[in-house]
């Protein structure tokens, strides 16, 4: 940003200034205004460190076009004019003549007042120009899309054609593709607040005030802060997120001693003002509220030892990134050990050596834990160990065994400190004394800024400064020593001494890598399929892991750093409902409890824990003294008339006494137990290993191998299907475009005119029976068609728990079996490779871990689904993407199924053309049509098609009622309308929205309509009506739990906007609108958004 000729000329990157905060940037311009002076801080060095990295970067790609292409160079110009006229102009003269890459490519618009400078513009083979930028990052910006989205706009301007393929290179060479048409609406709305700021400012005659309602604040940056403490704003209050601002400043609280006298405000809050204000002098008060919790570290043990990293994120080898390069420790005689690591060789050593000290120090002193203070060290001995694959297994070990101590959240759960930070060097006032840091390194950065000064010296001066930080680090280490023995003390003075000794607690098994995963990772073969299997064989087993670690947390952290999980229920008050009862020693209770679900949450019953504040009810072996208590429950499910009332039957262990409490919360529930899947993995993992590389239906799906068949491919599906030669056909079916029908006629024909042994499984037996109902709809024998767990009214065969195998040898001409993965992988129930056949139904939700699973039963599979659905959800981290859907590994990424893998069902019989338009835009790049038929239905005075529906609203986060009230309207006017010769009824209207909050408040203004289906879309998946509204219930990007990405996710979009026949509304804010998402998915999704709203 500049003053050309007294007006403001504005650059793409001006948008990364405005998009992380409106009143910095501004500042900035008032500044050039010359409406205020402003004394900037100096640079971060880590920011210039990263900027010199950036430089050479963009000069490495450089040399590479330089050796391969014939590059035009723009030289950059002086900031006048004329000489920005004459660069524009000679870039303009490159493309025109052809040129292979344009380096630096410089655009003038002096319509809008912008310039840019482009890293690198390429010819591609069809003459259209693609942008290309480097940027240092290791991941993509969302701010880095946006420039490229006005490069490509630049050469539109001057009429170059361009590609609508735009590419970043990021620090790791890697190339990353995105298509601009998800970035140009997101880019030309922050584009215009852009401009509609510089012409806010240049009409000012005074600079922007702090408070100024117009612009968004940071809140934490150079030139918010000094605001921030002048004003006494609430963003002092330690904890205070921009969403509980907001709230206060609503309630007419904006101040942090408004807040510190309010009795209306959250307690919290209110107690943490006060506090802060008491604040006199460098030593801030604190007050011990909860110095029982204090009492549940384990005893000082004379082996316990205090640890810390010091980490490079801009450290790179290669394609990976981040290096810890000192690991430090003193123990309780504050003896200083420390492991250097300059590379990676050298962390891999650091890390063996670092786990061999400690576990010998365990064999001296089993009493013995690691103490540090926040999250860093515990995720990154995860990370570095799953990096270098040494060591997994005595980390998840020391974890396990709650080696590991995280001084952080017990601050939390016990101290409040008067102070706006509870960083570790913020409470070190409290009990450093004269120790008080003043050295030469005194926080992270600069110990990275003197690493890297350290790497560019040698001798003396190199060891001097290794040794500054290793001094900085070693004070690290101490302060975490005093603050343990600070919080005893505190302790100890209120009555309260540490208390569970680990020998009370019951080891859990560790986790060990597999043999045969290690095996697959050394066999010769298409390397990508077996890291996959590879993958694979430990997939339930990280699962589980990934789990119970999360589980722990939630135990152990403060509620509000996982209260935005998915399933999680907070209770705000309950009733006994059936008092305890105990039946084979062990007790049962069931209570209602109401409360909010986090945004996202099914409410579809299944088990769960409820959890108690400390001290529980009772005592869990497993459970260390002072974390929350988790109680099993079993059939939690939410009331149909209020998704935020739950009932759940509790059970108390034998022995245990009964109890009258209420729980403070319902978090999942731990995950299936997965033998027959493992084995099953096992034994595909195990053929894998074989030479030359099996013919099997997974192997070519783990290849991305086209379906193999024995004679040339059909346009009838079953036929196909009898050409698979051990091999697989994937079929994607969007919505309405009937692929359960589709299914149920193929899977007819092969078992009544060609006896094929037929198997269906999905992720859910509802799905499952929803298939075979089809089935014995379209005309098989329900006497062929079989299924175990089911209802008594089920038009196909029950069979006993373990009565398949009888029900096949009755049925040796051909028949069906559906079941879960579960009862495909129990050979007691199906032989391995017993079906001809196995239809995976909703293979857009079930995971490719589990389709190599399944593949066990079935010479052949079927993918059946649509990965632009409802997704996969894992919970895992996993060296290869597994736990991503099988259809969606097979479309890798493409909204529609490439052609060679089977086949994309591209009519839908369900919605009027007018729907489908905005859908198949929205999530099959234009490819889905409607049949003629969809068009012959008639809903009197009303247009087809999806009508977007504006409601402003402002602070609403979960629920509205504004909308609500605009449901109650359009379903007022659309009932009784004539609706194919018939009135239409409310049973021909569907109400969908993202959060059961707003279920409950649409029910409630629907109270005169009982017959209007709502709920969120994972109910109504696969249900259709006439017409469909859509309410989005949120007002803006602040106010939505979880992110826009959930809010705003395509699949979930597409699902709810095509339960429509005829007619879809889309009731939204306005404001959503106005914000700039964190991850490039998210500015696709909001892209689309708008154009889906017309915007």
């Amino acid at each position: 940003m500049f003053l050309l000729d007294h007006t403001v000329v504005t650059s793409p990157s001006d948008l990364t200034t405005a998009s992380k905060c409106e009143f910095a940037f501004a500042r900035q311009l008032d500044a050039k205004l010359g409406l205020i002076e402003i004394e900037r801080a100096p640079r971060d060095p880590l920011e210039a460190r990263a900027a010199e990295l950036g430089d050479e970067h963009e000069n490495r790609w450089l040399g590479h076009y330089r050796a391969t292409r014939s590059v035009v160079e723009i030289e950059r110009p002086r900031i006048d004019r004329e000489a920005l006229r004459e660069a524009a102009k000679n870039t303009e003269r490159a493309f025109r003549e052809n040129a292979e890459v344009v380096f630096q490519a410089t655009f003038f618009d002096e319509d809008t007042n912008m310039v840019g400078f482009a890293d690198f513009i390429v010819r591609q083979e069809d003459g259209r120009y693609r942008v290309q930028d480097t940027k240092l990052a290791r991941s993509v910006k969302v701010t880095a899309l946006l420039q490229l989205a006005a490069y490509y706009e630049q050469l539109q301007r001057i009429g170059i054609e361009a590609d609508t393929t735009v590419e970043l290179i990021l620090g790791t060479d890697e190339i990353s593709e995105h298509d601009v048409r998800d970035i140009l609406p997101v880019y030309r709305n922050r584009r215009a607040r852009l401009l509609q700021i510089v012409g806010e400012r240049t009409q000012a005659t005074a600079a922007a005030e702090w408070g100024d309602p117009r612009y968004a604040v940071d809140g934490r940056c150079e030139f918010c802060e000094p605001e921030v403490e002048a004003s006494r704003d609430l963003l002092l209050v330690a904890g205070m997120r921009p969403t509980q601002r907001a709230k206060l400043i609503a309630a007419g609280i904006t101040t942090i001693d408004e807040l510190a006298t309010s009795e209306d405000a959250p307690q919290n809050l209110r107690e943490q003002a006060r506090l802060q204000l008491q604040a006199n002098g460098p030593v801030p008060p604190f007050q011990m509220f909860a110095p029982e919790q204090i009492g549940h570290l384990p005893p000082p043990d004379p082996g316990d030892i205090f640890f810390d990293f010091e980490g490079d994120p801009l450290y790179r080898e290669g394609h990976v990134w981040g290096l810890d390069y000192l690991w430090g420790l003193v123990d309780r005689d504050e003896v200083f050990h420390k492991w250097w690591a300059h590379d990676f060789e050298a962390e891999r050593q650091a890390l063996e050596s670092f786990l061999a000290w400690v576990q010998e120090r365990r064999q001296y002193y089993p009493g013995m834990h690691i103490y540090h203070y926040a999250s860093y060290e515990r995720t990154h001995l995860l990370t570095i160990a799953a990096r270098h694959g040494v060591g997994e297994h005595i980390v998840d070990e020391l974890l396990r065994d709650e080696v590991l101590v995280d001084l952080y959240p017990l601050v939390k759960r016990s101290v409040r400190v008067g102070g706006r930070s509870y960083s570790i060097k913020k409470l070190e006032p409290l009990y450093m004394g004269d120790e008080l840091r003043d050295g030469e390194v005194a926080n992270a950065a600069a110990s990275i800024e003197q690493y890297d000064l350290a790497m560019k010296a040698e001798g003396e001066e190199q060891a001097r400064l290794l040794e500054t930080i290793a001094d900085y680090n070693r004070y690290d280490c101490v302060s975490t020593l005093r603050l343990h023995e600070w919080l005893l003390a505190q302790a100890s003075a209120r009555g309260v001494q540490p208390g569970v000794k680990d020998e009370d607690l019951e080891e859990r098994p560790p986790f060990e890598p597999s043999l045969l995963a290690e095996i697959l990772l050394r066999t010769e073969g298409p390397q990508e399929a077996l890291e996959l299997a590879s993958a694979a064989v430990d997939y339930h087993r990280r699962e589980n892991k990934s789990f119970w670690w999360e589980h722990y947390a939630r135990l152990e952290y403060p509620v509000e750093e996982w209260q935005d999980q998915r399933n999680i229920f907070l209770v705000t008050g309950g009733e006994v409902v059936s008092d305890w009862y105990t039946k084979t020693s062990v007790s049962y209770r069931t209570v209602k409890l109401t409360g909010e679900w986090s945004a996202g949450s099914s409410t579809e019953a299944r088990e769960a824990f409820t959890l108690y504040e400390p001290p529980g009810p009772y005592r869990d072996r497993f459970i260390g003294s002072g974390l929350r208590l988790p109680v099993g429950a079993l059939d939690v499910f939410a009331s149909d008339d209020d998704p935020d009332v739950v009932y759940v039957t509790e059970k108390c262990p034998g022995g245990q006494p009964q109890w009258q409490r209420m729980p403070a919360a319902i978090v999942p529930g731990p995950p299936p137990r997965a033998l027959s899947l493992e084995q099953a993995i096992a034994q595909v993992g195990s053929r894998l290993t074989e030479q030359p590389w099996p013919k099997s239906a997974i192997g070519d799906l783990l290849t991305r191998n086209p379906p193999r068949l024995k004679s040339a491919r059909s346009d009838d599906i079953t036929e196909t299907i009898r050409a698979l030669d051990d091999s697989y056909l994937a079929v994607q079916g969007p919505p309405g475009t009937g692929k359960t029908t589709l299914a149920a006629n193929v899977i007819t024909t092969l078992v009544r005119d060609h006896g094929w042994r037929v198997g269906v499984v999905a992720q859910s037996h509802k799905v499952v029976e929803n298939v075979l109902r089809k089935l014995v709809e379209v005309g098989l024998d329900p006497a062929k068609v079989g299924k175990s767990k089911v209802d008594d009214d089920v038009p196909f065969t029950a069979l006993p728990d373990d009565g398949h195998h009888n029900f096949a040898a009755r049925n040796a001409d051909g028949y069906v079996i559906g079941g879960t993965a579960w009862d495909l992988t129990n050979t007691k129930r199906i032989g391995r490779r017993q079906l001809d056949l196995l239809v995976i139904d909703e293979a857009g939700q079930f995971s490719l871990a589990a389709t190599i699973a399944v593949s066990v039963a079935a010479r052949n599979l079927m993918l059946l689904g649509d990965p632009q659905q409802l997704p996969q959800v894992s919970q895992g981290v996993h060296p290869a993407p597994v736990d991503q859907s099988a259809l969606g590994f097979i479309a890798d990424g493409h909204a529609v199924l490439p052609e060679e893998y089977g086949y994309f069902l591209s009519e839908s019989w369900r919605m009027h053309s007018a729907v489908t338009a905005p859908v198949s835009e929205l999530a099959y790049d234009g490819e889905l049509r409607s049949n003629p038929s969809a068009d012959a239905r008639m809903l009197a005075g009303i247009a087809p098609g999806l009508h977007p529906v504006p409601v402003p609203h402002a602070g609403n986060s979960t629920q509205s009622v504004e909308e609500a009230a605009r449901v109650v309207d359009l379903v007022t006017d659309h009932l009784g309308r004539d609706w194919n010769g018939s009135p239409l009824t409310e049973d021909d209207i569907i109400v969908v929205t993202p959060y059961n909050a707003q279920v409950e408040c649409i029910r409630a203004a629907l109270a005169g309509h009982p017959r209007v289906r709502v709920g969120t879309v994972d109910k109504f998946q696969g249900q259709e009506a006439a017409v469909s509204i859509v309410s989005m219930a949120a007002s803006s990007a602040d106010d939505v739990p979880r992110g826009l990405e959930f809010l705003l996710s395509r699949n979930r979009l597409n699902v709810a906007i095509s339960r429509a026949q005829w007619a879809a509304y889309l009731l939204y804010s306005p404001g959503l609108l106005d914000t700039l998402p964190h991850l490039p998915e998210g500015v696709a999704d909001l892209s689309r958004f708008m154009r889906l709203v017309g915007r």
